[in-house]
């Protein structure tokens, strides 16, 4: 396979490195298709190709459009032939007028990469923290009138040293660590989402919180983080690692067992190991073990190729990333490399 550079202008000047494939499409496809609100750009690229990832490989930039990430419900998605070899091209399902000095804002948002309601959902009730850092934290201390639960619209009081000018707080539980299983080095700390508070006024070391939001009941012993800016990116631009990256899955969001399409994963590889936003990787299933009848010990078959991920959230030492390909059922222990 040859390799391509693809130059892409979207905040800012991103180039990614991708793999070139052949026409990698799908044999039944159509030769056009118009984009529909609640499409992802993931979804579009599924239907047209046998790699979804390698999306930005067969689009070719129409002049008038800068970044062909960028579509909007209306669009419509062409198959053509350019110098004998297939390719995407995007057209505009609306004409735009430009006039001077005057900023024209689309009615609708471009479609998402993924399902970024998914990752939404999951980055609202998972915080991954330092060991100590929850111990160290303000703690709820008591209810009002003496109540031991909270709830929301509850005021409750607070002791511990808060953040100057911090009003917005988190408020946590501890949860499971995060551990690779390879090393037994401790990657970081699960803080279970509960709700959220408003600092009201403090007396001392004492200070009291209306509880804004809450997801279960807030406990005497939860603790209060300042908000944490998550910003998450609409668009991912799809990339493998610069570095050959092999790991593991080590959990998965809910704390069941079993991975399947559109799950949240935590893997043991993050930015130390040169992972961002966007990497994809292959997952693999573990080979069984069978005994060699012939030479009569036991042999482990090799891994075979399962699924699919892509990382949306990096960490020192671990991140997160949403299965988008499940061949067969995956689960904690699965190993992860470069696609």
């Amino acid at each position: 396979m040859k390799k391509t550079l693809l130059a892409l202008v979207g905040a800012g000047l991103l180039a990614v490195s991708v793999m070139a494939a052949d026409a990698p499409f799908n044999e039944d496809i159509p030769d056009r298709y118009t984009v529909v609100k609640g499409d992802t750009l993931w979804d579009i690229s599924n239907m047209f190709l046998q790699d979804p990832w390698l999306w930005p490989e067969i689009w070719f930039v129409n002049p008038q459009i800068s970044n062909p990430h960028l579509i909007y419900p209306g669009d419509i998605i062409k198959l053509v032939y350019i110098d004998g070899k297939p390719r995407l091209t995007v057209e505009r399902g609306r004409t735009v007028k430009l006039e001077p000095e005057a900023k024209v804002i689309p009615h609708e948002e471009a479609i998402p990469t993924l399902p970024l309601d998914v990752i939404d959902n999951f980055l609202s009730r998972t915080r991954v923290v330092q060991p100590g850092q929850l111990e160290l934290a303000p703690y709820v201390i008591a209810g009002h009138e003496k109540r031991i639960l909270t709830g929301k619209g509850d005021d409750f009081y607070v002791r511990g040293e808060l953040s100057p000018n911090v009003d917005f707080y988190g408020i946590y539980r501890k949860g499971d660590p995060y551990v690779d299983p390879e090393t037994d080095e401790l990657l970081g700390i699960r803080a279970q989402d509960v709700g959220s508070a408003q600092l009201k006024s403090t007396d001392g070391e004492i200070a009291t919180f209306a509880a804004t939001r809450s997801v279960e009941e807030i406990r005497i012993g939860d603790r209060l983080l300042p908000h944490e800016e998550r910003r998450l990116e609409t668009t991912f631009y799809p990339s493998p690692p610069g570095d050959d990256v092999e790991g593991l899955i080590i959990a998965v969001d809910g704390g069941v067992t079993q991975v399947g399409h559109l799950d949240v994963v935590a893997i043991n590889r993050g930015k130390r190991d040169g992972l961002v936003i966007g990497n994809m990787l292959a997952i693999y299933k573990a080979g069984e073990q069978v005994r060699d009848r012939i030479k009569g010990d036991m042999v482990t078959l090799p891994a075979e190729r399962a699924g699919l991920l892509m990382v949306f959230r990096t960490y020192d030492k671990m991140s997160f990333g949403l299965v988008m390909h499940a061949e067969r059922p995956l689960a904690v222990g699965d190993q992860i490399r470069n696609p």
